[in-house]
Order: C-alpha cells, then sequence, then structure tokens
C-alpha cells in the first residue's frame, strides 16, 4: 500500500515543501497517514492533542481516510474548526458545523470539539469565546485547504491579514469565495449564499506546531500556481504557508496542472 502513496514530485517553494501525487487519492492516503503518525506521537508524547480542522471538498477524502485508520486515541484529542457562515443554522446543509459533527465528531468521539457558532446572538462575543478557547489550548497541528481565490479559512484576499492580532473575526465573503460554495453544490444560487462568516484569521491558523495544507483537484490549479509561484502576499492569502516553516502542502497532478518554475 506505502508503494502506491509515493509522491511523484517533492520540492520546496521558499520554506514550503511541497509533495505532488499523482490522483487525489493517493495524496489523501499519504496526508492521512502522515497526520495520523504525528497525532500519535504527540499523544504518547505529551498526554493529549489539539488540532484545528478544516471542512470543503477537497478535505472530504482525507478526512474519511484518516477517521477509517484508527489507532489514534481520540478521547485524548481537544478539535476546533476554522470558520462558519455568519446567521447558518447548525442543521443547514452547508453548515460547517454539522460537516463536523458528520464526518468527524460522530465517528470518533474526540474529547471534546469546539464549535464556532454562526447563528450565535452576538457574532462578536462569539468570536471573543472562541479565540479566548484558542489561546488556553497550544495547538499542535492545523488542516486546512485552499480556495479557489486562494484562501485559507476564510481569510479571502480582500480582509486576509498576515499580522491580525485577532484569532478570530467576522468577515465579508468575497465574490469569487461565494461563487465556490455555488459551484461545489452547498447553495442553490450566488444570492443565497449567506455575505459574511466568522474565521479564524491567518496567525491564528499558523499557531499551530505543524500545518498540513491539502489542495487537490483541477478547480484549485489556479490557485495552487499563485499561493507557490507568485510573490507572497494577500493576493493569494495560502502563499504565507511559504514563510512557515512548520508547513507542509499535499497537491496532486491536477491541481499543480498550470505550475511553471517547478
Amino acid at each position: 500500500m506505502s508503494e502506491t502513496r509515493q509522491p511523484i514530485k517533492i520540492f520546496t517553494a521558499d520554506s514550503l515543501p511541497v509533495r505532488v501525487y499523482a490522483s487525489e487519492a493517493e495524496m489523501a492516503a499519504d496526508v492521512a497517514q502522515t497526520v495520523h503518525d504525528y497525532l500519535v506521537e504527540t499523544i504518547a508524547s505529551q498526554g493529549d492533542a489539539a488540532a484545528i480542522l478544516a471542512t470543503g471538498n477537497s478535505q472530504i477524502q482525507f478526512l474519511k481516510t484518516l477517521v477509517e485508520l484508527g489507532g489514534i486515541d481520540w478521547s485524548k484529542m481537544t478539535l476546533f474548526h476554522m470558520d462558519e457562515y455568519l446567521g447558518v443554522d447548525e442543521n443547514h446543509s452547508a453548515c460547517f458545523r454539522r460537516y463536523m459533527r458528520e464526518r468527524v465528531e460522530s465517528q470518533v468521539n474526540p474529547k471534546v470539539f469546539h464549535y464556532l457558532g454562526g447563528d450565535a446572538p452576538e457574532p462578536i462575543a462569539e468570536c471573543e469565546r472562541y479565540e479566548a478557547l484558542l489561546k488556553a489550548q497550544p495547538i499542535d497541528l492545523c488542516c486546512l485547504g485552499v480556495g479557489e481565490n486562494g484562501h485559507i479559512a476564510f481569510n479571502d484576499p480582500p480582509v486576509a491579514d498576515f499580522g491580525d492580532e485577532r484569532l478570530v473575526k467576522i468577515v465579508e465573503l468575497d465574490v469569487a469565495c461565494r461563487m465556490q460554495q455555488v459551484n461545489e453544490g452547498h447553495f442553490p444560487d450566488l444570492e443565497a449564499v449567506p455575505k459574511y462568516a466568522l474565521t479564524l484569521t491567518v496567525p491564528a491558523l499558523c499557531s499551530a506546531k505543524k500545518v498540513v495544507c491539502v489542495a487537490p483537484e483541477s478547480r484549485k490549479a489556479k490557485a495552487v500556481q499563485a499561493m507557490l509561484e507568485s510573490p507572497v502576499s494577500t493576493n493569494c492569502p495560502a502563499s504565507f504557508l511559504r514563510t512557515q516553516s512548520q508547513a507542509m502542502l499535499f497537491v496532486d497532478a491536477d491541481s499543480t496542472s498550470l505550475l511553471e518554475k517547478f
């Protein structure tokens, strides 16, 4: 099995190691194994572990594989997620809390899963509540994806701030980001997609001791190209990962199809 997971290419973009796989399935298998081994080792050495997880279509295969691997003592895991639509009920089909409940929490029963409430009656207070939880809990791992516009979490180009002093904030969503949600089938049309969301900031995501970024599929090819080959800037927020020595990027042949320098 390990033979089929070998990357077809390995390179480094500034400080960011990049692993390219022939297919999303092979990529997901190796990411899941990498995360599994890291969490097992972390729990063994310090008695527990904390992780921030991402939602989105690009994470489904990886999370499914990770859950099915077994061997992680999830009762010693504290989990967070990284964003949520403002005003969306927790049972809405596009709700990120629902995504995490169904795909992770109900499958592995972690010690605790801290949810960011997009429908909280006082959204600013909810950001402050979640920020306090993050400040009280050192983060061992952050697993994230890359949006078609280069966002990480809901840090779209117009609102991303690499030096943000906040850990959680309310943001206006870029039209390109909202269209991605429509194209992925989460909402019937652009008007139905919320215009605002709660998100962990770039510094919050990068506070983790290990950052694993997963970005497969051809629809992410432009974002991956900008992330790796354009200047590091908020024009492509994911490019910031090139400055983070604790980060790794896992991609496939489709998402790297536009690269010219590597």
